[in-house]
């Protein structure tokens, strides 16, 4: 990160490019952006060019900005509210976003890819709410932004991307609602990125 500017392959409604964005804007990391169009060409993260920089074609990279720029911490000194800010985050990029992805509705067929999504967001999100009862304040863990609120706000938009009732989630909506308000998530929104699309743009 020291040799130059990083560059971020990104895509603008991807949850996990959502999730290093704000990473990036609450640390202060300028970056270069590099759209990989998930859907175009048969999904631009399959060709050679990309996989030779990401066999996998994904990538963990928060864990790696903590490390080399800790401040502003998203991780929080308190070893049992550090437990729970990577138990939400696990649950949610792991247990939750995963089974909604794309990759994974192309192989439902599309006729199904609505209820399927919706029912892995609301298994999800039943767990998350109990969960976020015993360690919310103001955001999902006590009262400082951390790595679980980065997960947290990509899946609400896919959750009302797939139209998703919201209802019987007030916990996980108000704090939706608390960070949507900051800069750092409204500067990574999805609305905002060089390769959103002109009728998605705000």
């Amino acid at each position: 990160m020291q040799a130059g500017k990083p560059i971020l392959y990104s895509y603008f409604r991807s949850s996990c490019s959502w999730r290093v964005r704000i990473a990036l804007a609450l640390k202060g990391i300028d970056y270069e952006t590099v759209p990989i169009n998930l859907i175009k060409d048969g999904g631009q993260q399959f060709s050679k060019d990309f996989q030779a920089l990401n066999p996998m074609k994904q990538l963990a990279i928060i864990e790696y900005l903590e490390e080399m720029r800790p401040t502003p911490r998203l991780l929080p000194q308190d070893p049992k509210k550090r437990a729970s800010v990577r138990m939400i985050s696990d649950l949610i990029a792991g247990g939750i976003q995963p089974l909604q992805n794309l990759s994974v509705l192309k192989q439902v067929g599309e006729e199904m890819q609505l209820t399927w999504a919706q029912n892995a967001i609301t298994c999800g999100f039943n767990a998350l709410e109990q969960i976020l009862q015993s360690t919310a304040g103001i955001y999902c863990v006590g009262d400082e932004v951390t790595m679980a609120d980065l997960c947290l706000v990509p899946q609400v938009a896919n959750a009302e991307r797939f139209k998703v009732d919201l209802t019987p989630y007030p916990t996980i909506s108000s704090i939706n609602k608390r960070l949507l308000v900051l800069e750092a998530f409204q500067v990574s929104h999805p609305c905002r990125q060089p390769d959103t699309p002109t009728e998605l743009r705000a």
